[in-house]
């Protein structure tokens, strides 16, 4: 490429990752002047369809958001519209939605694990590859993953769009022994899981660094999954500098409509953010059970919350997420320890008038849901915000600077390098647009 020249790069399609998104790149000369994270798949119009439902439908209508994490979608739902009716959910029924919330968080950082990210590490152009070349690892993250379907199940009624959550709790809780044979496969789980994060942690990690502030839910005395505050490290810092009521997280996070993607771009006090397990790990990873402290270490991450250094390497997130998924594991094993049937399944959620607000931490980062109802509880208004949405800023700027960093005296890479690169860098961020298992379409035009 010589002095003057434009090139551009297209991937029409990206593979493994959950939906249809596309990559825009152009370069003028020696400097990467445009880098986009395209997603055309089509507006779902949730919100609006919401307006109008009796207050007690979002759980089960947001939960077909997505097929991987619809229990995020039912807890932020859930949430929202409780905190609108004034009720709190505490006790052994809050233990099972966690419990339920383990399961989802055990399936889906699998999944992303071994079947979608993994392969970008050993040279495999898709699991299939993988599978043959290392199968003992995937059939050892198959049953990890099936184990976390089965909490789903047992709790949900399903594994996919569960049936058995409702507001104020669940339709059918379980009786003590129902939950045994459950604790001795999460038990297996917790040994599959362990030597899962020492399999990732041996991959080779290109350098890298995202610039953008982290966001996570804190709790006090625990690893927030189902419930917390929004709390901001921000970028080149090594400690949290602040937290926001969950109410005001609309004052905070800012959406905005961009050309080239129909899902909304957000900014975090007018700042790029990120949300997901790399902020998770850096607010809260303290409080990470023992086991799931110490495999952090065997793995190599640094230990956050002692003003030392912050993991801000976003190739280094599937690391994060595998000690997540131990954590959950773990997590499981000890609410059903602690598990005492509750008198009652649920607790009644009467309707009144009200805006309510609900966020949660679904696999990839924080899903707020606000939803404002009438006095009979209709629906009249509803607000998601889904991680993916968050992030997609940093996104892009993780490829332009990636991108930009490849180019050297004699030019760039040529077009097969550069896509794999930018591949690399979305799906480190497991972005949730659905799954999508085609091949890759490029364009290239070049002045």
């Amino acid at each position: 490429m010589t002095a003057g020249e434009t090139r551009t790069l297209r991937v029409g399609a990206l593979t493994r990752v959950e939906g249809e998104g596309a990559l825009h790149l152009r370069i003028d000369g020696d400097t990467v002047t445009e880098a986009r994270l395209e997603i055309y798949e089509p507006p779902r119009f949730f919100e609006a369809f919401l307006r109008g439902r009796g207050h007690t439908e979002p759980p089960d209508i947001t939960s077909r958001v997505c097929g991987i994490c619809p229990v995020a979608y039912q807890m932020s739902a859930c949430r929202a519209v409780e905190d609108a009716c004034g009720v709190t959910v505490g006790g052994q029924l809050a233990a099972l939605r966690r419990l339920l919330y383990c399961g989802e968080w055990i399936e889906s950082q699998v999944l992303h694990i071994c079947l979608l990210h993994a392969p970008d590490f050993l040279g495999c152009r898709d699991a299939t590859e993988l599978a043959r070349a290392h199968r003992p690892h995937i059939e050892r993250g198959l049953r990890l993953k099936q184990a976390g379907n089965a909490v789903m199940e047992l709790l949900g009624g399903r594994a996919v769009h569960p049936v058995n959550v409702r507001l104020g709790g669940f339709h059918r809780v379980p009786g003590r022994t129902e939950l045994h044979p459950l604790r001795e496969r999460l038990l297996r789980a917790r040994e599959d899981a362990w030597e899962t994060v020492l399999w990732v942690s041996s991959f080779d990690f290109p350098d890298a660094e995202t610039e953008a502030d982290l966001l996570a839910l804190a709790e006090p005395g625990r690893y927030a999954v189902e419930s917390g505050t929004p709390t901001v490290l921000p970028y080149g810092a090594a400690a949290p500098s602040h937290a926001f009521a969950v109410r005001d997280f609309t004052r905070h996070v800012a959406e905005e409509q961009v050309p080239h993607s129909t899902a909304l771009h957000s900014r975090l006090d007018g700042r790029r953010h990120l949300t997901g397990p790399l902020a998770r790990y850096a607010v809260s990873g303290r409080l990470l059970s023992p086991l799931a402290r110490e495999a952090a270490r065997a793995a190599g991450l640094p230990a956050p919350g002692d003003g030392g250094q912050v993991c801000r390497n976003p190739f280094r997130s599937i690391v994060v997420r595998a000690v997540e998924a131990l954590y959950a594991v773990d997590e499981a094993v000890r609410l059903i320890d602690a598990y005492e049937p509750p008198a009652r399944p649920h607790v009644e959620v009467p309707a009144r008038p009200g805006t309510g607000h609900g966020a949660t931490e679904a696999p990839r980062g924080i899903l707020y849901h606000r939803y404002t109802l009438a006095a009979d509880g209709a629906v009249t208004d509803a607000r998601l915000i889904p991680p993916t949405a968050q992030n997609q800023g940093a996104i892009e700027d993780d490829l332009r600077r990636l991108v930009q960093r490849t180019i050297r005296p004699d030019g760039l890479p040529d077009d097969a390098e550069l896509i794999r690169l930018c591949e690399r860098a979305v799906r480190n961020h497991d972005p949730c647009i659905s799954c999508s298992a085609h091949f890759l379409r490029l364009s290239v035009e070049r002045g």
